[in-house]
């Protein structure tokens, strides 16, 4: 097998040296193919780079595996080669954006230059903003697609290209594959056209970002709450992205006078020098916004991630010491708060993916509200808008991943609204005369306390990309009797699309687009969800577990049995 990835390797590596490229990708190619050690030759040209339903992503750097201009190019190539082949007989527009990493102004130019090259009229950001608002932009612009360049919460070394459509939504069927055979069609860097049309770039004014705020503004319940408590305060982190364009401000909009920014933070950064990993799904990335929070006497911590579509959120405890909130417990608590306050219920829907905890479905019912599960991935949520327009109203989606959603004005995640949600809520409960924590403990009460883990196991290159799909193999072969010890009842497969009823054997489809993921429900009503990721190398187990709270003063001693619950479940997982 190695021998065999060095041979592809080389020969990749070999083609570009004889294609058209520039004198520095010409010296590393050179350098890569004269190393003893082969393993970066093969990591960086073993494949092409795939771009996949989503765009692409990956690590910058030289080769067919990589980031780097010719593979941005080859994508924006396909991609205004379907657009053009789309809309033949009108204009076509796309808006571009870009964060914070290192190189994303450079692959928002190569974007615009290759798209302008083919006629194709591009509004591209002059600054770096949060990918929601090139979502909104598409919409208000009336373009045609779109493009961001983000590698979202990915570690520094990573870079991206996410493509959307004229709904603001990323690529689904039948466009995505329809863009993935044009771009594979690409053979040749001279297909390329990188001669830029400097004149029909336009800058994108600050007039969308200004209806943006105005939409959010629309749909935020309870505002006379915030009139009562303008002053509260509100510690935030951009972790060194896009987010400090917007979050702060729309904050402002809505009448909230005293947001703390993380100072060390604030400035924009593609090394994100003061984080490990700008992930706000880790609570290492969390540590100086909850510094801040303790030391400013804060009601609320946020942070983004560096594209501002996901958001980590701390609120105080009843001892008032600071604690995280994961993904699920998050968007219970957001998704609590509107249903609370949603007048009428007819007609209306909300949306997650089958990851995310079933509290929300649970809810939902209780409050005489659909509630629909997709894939995961908030294409597939914005696929299901599409699908449900005119016939039923979007009220909001949330994905266990830390990513939200209110209202249809944007069609994918975004933590600039997620934060003005989460300040109003911690207004609200002031007003009540209770906190968000306390909000949480009387949702658990009603519903029920639920807990989550999730376990991410890391396998980098081509050996590792190996090692998850014989994992996955090995799930389907050789199924788990029992996890944390108790028996599996109930086996989904959506590869195969089947549901399984593991005591009496019996079979329903599942009525979902094919996607490697398997889950199984045991006894008690754990729920392990086992995906490998479309965007890291990292196979991920999600782990669910529930308990009845009869009592919110019983609620550290419940918590720490469905802990133990996780613990159990996670022994009998791979490590």
């Amino acid at each position: 097998m190695e021998t065999s990835l060095l041979e592809k390797a080389q020969k990749r590596a070999k083609q570009w040296m004889g294609a058209n490229i520039d004198a520095a990708t010409r010296k590393e190619i050179e350098r890569l193919l004269a190393a003893v050690d082969t393993k970066d030759l093969i990591d960086r040209f073993y494949k092409e780079l795939e771009f996949g339903t989503g765009g692409l992503r990956g690590i910058m750097g030289t080769g067919s595996n990589c980031m780097n201009r010719y593979t941005v190019g080859t994508a924006t190539q396909g991609f205004a080669n379907y657009l053009l082949k789309s809309y033949a007989s009108k204009p076509v527009a796309v808006a571009i954006a870009y964060d914070s990493r290192n190189n994303s102004r450079t692959f928002a130019e190569i974007t615009a230059g290759v798209f302008s090259a083919n006629g194709i009229t591009v509004y591209l950001f002059p600054e770096l903003r949060p990918t929601p608002l090139l979502s909104f932009a598409i919409r208000h612009l009336k373009c045609q697609a779109g493009v961001v360049i983000t590698a979202s919460h990915n570690p520094k070394e990573y870079n991206g290209y996410k493509a959307y459509w004229a709904d603001g939504a990323q690529l689904v069927p039948p466009h995505d594959q329809r863009v993935i055979e044009e771009v594979n069609a690409i053979r040749s860097f001279d297909q390329i056209n990188f001669n830029a049309r400097p004149e029909i770039i336009h800058p994108i004014g600050e007039e969308v970002e200004t209806a943006y705020y105005e939409a959010v503004k629309k749909l935020i319940p309870r505002q006379a709450a915030i009139h009562q408590h303008p002053d509260i305060v509100l510690a935030y982190s951009s972790l060194h992205g896009a987010g400090i364009t917007m979050v702060p401000k729309c904050l402002e909009v809505l009448g909230f006078s005293n947001v703390k920014v993380v100072e060390a933070q604030k400035t924009p950064n593609g090394d994100f020098p003061t984080v490990h990993s700008p992930n706000p799904e880790e609570q290492s990335a969390m540590r100086m916004a909850l510094e801040l929070a303790a030391q400013e006497n804060a009601e609320l911590v946020m942070a983004t991630d560096p594209d501002t579509d996901r958001v980590g959120i701390g609120i105080r405890d009843a001892a008032g010491k600071f604690f995280l909130l994961n993904g699920n417990q998050a968007f219970s608590l957001m998704m609590w708060f509107i249903l609370k306050n949603l007048s009428d219920s007819k007609g209306k829907y909300l949306a997650k993916t089958i990851v995310t905890t079933e509290l929300v479905d649970d809810m939902a019912s209780h409050f005489g509200i659909t509630c629909y599960n997709t894939l995961t991935g908030f294409k597939y949520i914005a696929e299901l808008m599409r699908e449900k327009e005119g016939k039923e109203e979007f009220v909001a989606a949330g994905e266990e991943s830390y990513g939200y959603m209110v209202g249809d004005f944007v069609r994918d995640k975004d933590a600039v609204s997620a934060c003005a949600f989460f300040a109003a809520m911690a207004a609200a409960a002031k007003s009540d005369g209770q906190t968000l924590f306390q909000w949480l403990l009387n949702m658990y009460a009603e519903f029920g306390c639920y807990r989550e883990g999730l376990i991410n196991l890391v396998r980098k290159g081509a050996e590792g990309e190996q090692q998850i799909k014989d994992m996955m193999r090995s799930f389907r072969e050789r199924p788990p009797r029992t996890l944390g010890g108790s028996r599996v009842i109930r086996l989904l497969d959506y590869q195969s699309r089947v549901e399984i009823n593991v005591v009496t054997g019996l079979q329903k489809p599942i009525h979902l687009p094919p996607s490697d993921v398997l889950q199984f429900y045991t006894e008690n009503g754990s729920k392990i969800s086992v995906r490998p990721s479309g965007t890291e190398p990292k196979i991920k187990f999600y782990i669910s577990v529930k308990a009845p709270l009869s009592d919110t003063t019983k609620f550290e001693l419940v918590s720490a049995g469905l802990e133990k619950a996780i613990a159990a479940i996670s022994q009998d997982l791979p490590t």
